[in-house]
């Protein structure tokens, strides 16, 4: 009888989760597609003018798009060398009396609120970024400071799965490489790393989903100018930025077209999901 109602507990717990996904596609489906039905699918993802409160408003999330996609793009490129290569240093170069330090220090990152990491940029890395680069433009609130920002931001995530997904390879792994002749290098980096490759994959992955998802701390250093950047020093507006600056008086087609870019948004994330997916049933060591 015990394990018949703890069978049960654990399919309702189960079946919550999918409830509750499936609750939220429902919502955002059934209240943004008919705005983006009566914008015009073109005029929303490929208009270039945001003016909701206009005359003539106009509805055009392009430029976030392009927004959100060169942010990611520069935290993936920043954030994910460093948190594999931290990720190799722990699980194999670190010395035991550093190795508990580190650890909780990269801990503790996940633990720093958002907002915090956002004050952060916006004392320390707007003001190095604008006396940096003032011969360029920039004014310190941009796409570089937003890219740096989230870089910091998703290296938990990635060291700690990282770390992880390296020391579950078979010891056999590194023993048989050194034994045919490979350095230490050599042996961790062209043997134990391509066979964690699924799992450091999904690191980045998830590292990815948050910084796409990240609202607050981009709202403060990345500028929130809906325009197509031209340079990685311009201001840009994020899909989640759009939505949480505009949402507070947003009414009528106004508020459904910002349901409808949390749409776009949860596309992006299932795209990535279904990518990652991908790779892992085309990687032979992911099991």
């Amino acid at each position: 009888m015990k394990e018949k109602i703890m069978h049960g507990v654990f399919a309702l717990a189960a079946l919550t989760s999918i409830f509750a996904v499936v609750l939220i596609c429902v919502f955002l489906f059934a209240s943004g597609v008919p705005a983006m039905q009566e914008v015009g699918f073109l005029k929303f993802l490929g208009g270039t003018g945001w003016k909701p409160t206009a005359s003539n408003p106009e509805f055009g999330i392009f430029p976030m798009i392009i927004g959100s996609i060169y942010v990611t793009a520069g935290a993936i490129i920043i954030g994910v060398p460093i948190g594999v290569l931290t990720a190799v240093f722990m699980a194999f170069y670190c010395p035991k009396k550093i190795y508990r330090p580190l650890k909780s220090a990269t801990e503790l990152l996940a633990g720093i609120p958002s907002v915090v990491y956002g004050f952060f940029g916006l004392v320390v890395i707007v003001p190095f970024l604008r006396d940096l680069f003032r011969d360029y433009g920039c004014k310190g609130q941009s796409i570089l400071a937003a890219s740096i920002l989230l870089g910091l931001m998703i290296l938990p995530t990635i060291i700690g799965v990282s770390e992880s997904a390296l020391r579950a390879v078979p010891q056999s792994y590194y023993e048989g490489a050194t034994a045919l002749g490979a350095t230490h290098e050599e042996a961790i980096f062209r043997t134990v790393l391509p066979a964690a490759k699924s799992g450091v994959l999904a690191g980045v992955i998830l590292g990815i989903g948050r910084a796409i998802g990240e609202t607050m701390a981009v709202i403060m250093v990345v500028g929130n100018q809906p325009r197509v950047p031209g340079s990685i020093f311009d201001g840009v507006r994020t899909l989640t930025g759009n939505i949480v600056m505009d949402m507070a008086y947003a009414e009528g087609l106004h508020r459904e077209v910002l349901i409808a870019t949390g749409v776009v948004l949860f596309v992006f994330i299932l795209i990535i999901n279904i990518s990652f997916s991908i790779l892992k049933r085309r990687d032979p060591n992911a099991g």
